[in-house]
């Protein structure tokens, strides 16, 4: 079996939390055909430098439902190359265009597209009021409507989102597969160490809006009530410090090409996410680590766990100071150990095998 595999953009450096979740897809399906079964092909490369005419052509076609940087030349190219293949993988649903016009020149390999998240309510979250938003909703929505109606089979990340496809498109998904990652935290024996009576808390996400009103939401209605030390870590967060004066005493880390040492350094994670679609990358990460998690509802979205168990569920100001209060006074391992195994049983790359073989062999 050969797959033509669309993915988002080739990175330079720092995998997004998107990016990260389009590379375990990546992984598990090498292991199921074999790497040299694969071909990969980049709708964007951050290697090269986008002229302004490649931004331009990327504005035109978004009335036509072409998502940026997606153009007719480049679908047709790759309807052209899918002849030769027996499977085409379409990793984000806003590249449903790619699934219709594949239906409508005749191929007859099997199309699967991934929904990372249902995009409509996603871009809506990230995009605020920023001028152009109809338009930009209007054209997700589209290819998620064609994603819907054009491939032979669906991936979905939660019940959540499979019902609101449902809802939006009246298609269910045909399998549901939950983010996962390749395991990076391997070890002969994890720290006991305990959590100190003033925690560090350590808060993940790159400049994102749902983030950045996530973390100041905690830092102005939380962090004066509670004694812990507070470190900020993602990707373009440098901008947000420069922003929020309520951020200048709180060290933040942007780009940090290795995240291993700031969770390791981490009593707890504090994710107090409210808005958005599909699963956070950055919980799977924190279980992967075997980290405690403080989270909101929308931050456990579709993850299977005890919450009491990993570190806690909150959604209110009060409830995260009464459970930071406890860490507090009740000092406990900081490496959380079912935090590790749910990773290991349920997110965890060889945890999700066998649903993509179902996808591509059922």
């Amino acid at each position: 079996m050969n797959i033509l595999f669309i993915r988002y953009k080739k990175s330079k450096n720092i995998l997004e939390g998107g990016e990260q979740a389009s590379q375990r897809n990546y992984n598990v399906l090498s292991r199921l055909v074999g790497e040299d079964h694969i071909t990969t092909y980049f709708i964007h490369d951050e290697s090269k430098k986008k002229s302004v005419a490649d931004y331009a052509k990327g504005v035109f076609y978004f009335p036509f439902n072409y998502y940026f940087g997606l153009i007719p030349r480049r679908v047709k190219e790759m309807v052209a190359m899918a002849q030769s293949y027996d499977v085409v993988f379409i990793d984000r649903s806003v590249f449903g265009i790619v699934a219709k016009k594949l239906k409508q020149s005749g191929y007859k390999g099997r199309i699967i597209s991934f929904f990372h998240n249902v995009e409509v309510p996603y871009f809506e979250a990230k995009l605020g009021n920023k001028f152009g938003k109809g338009l930009i909703l209007r054209c997700v929505d589209a290819n998620d409507r064609f994603a819907c109606q054009y491939s032979d089979k669906t991936i979905a990340l939660n019940p959540r989102d499979d019902d609101e496809l449902f809802q939006r498109y009246g298609r269910k998904a045909d399998v549901l597969i939950p983010i996962a990652f390749k395991d990076k935290y391997l070890k002969d024996g994890y720290s006991q160490e305990k959590t100190s009576t003033q925690p560090l808390c350590l808060f993940l996400g790159a400049y994102f809006p749902p983030n950045n009103e996530g973390i100041l939401w905690f830092v102005q209605n939380v962090l004066p009530h509670v004694n812990i030390k507070m470190k900020v870590v993602g990707k373009g967060m440098a901008r947000l410090k420069e922003e929020e004066p309520s951020l200048k005493d709180i060290e933040v880390i942007s780009d940090a090409p290795d995240l291993l040492p700031y969770f390791e350094e981490a009593d707890m994670m504090i994710l107090p996410i409210f808005k958005g679609s599909g699963m956070k990358v950055k919980t799977c990460e924190s279980l992967m680590y075997g980290k405690n998690i403080i989270a909101t509802d929308e931050a456990f979205m579709g993850y299977e766990v005890d919450y009491d168990k990993v570190g806690g569920k909150c959604n209110t100001a009060e409830e995260f100071i009464a459970r930071i209060h406890d860490f507090e006074k009740n000092p406990r391992p900081r490496f959380n150990a079912y935090s590790r195994q749910m990773f290991l049983e349920k997110y965890s790359e060889e945890a999700v095998v066998e649903k993509f073989r179902e996808v591509l062999f059922v």
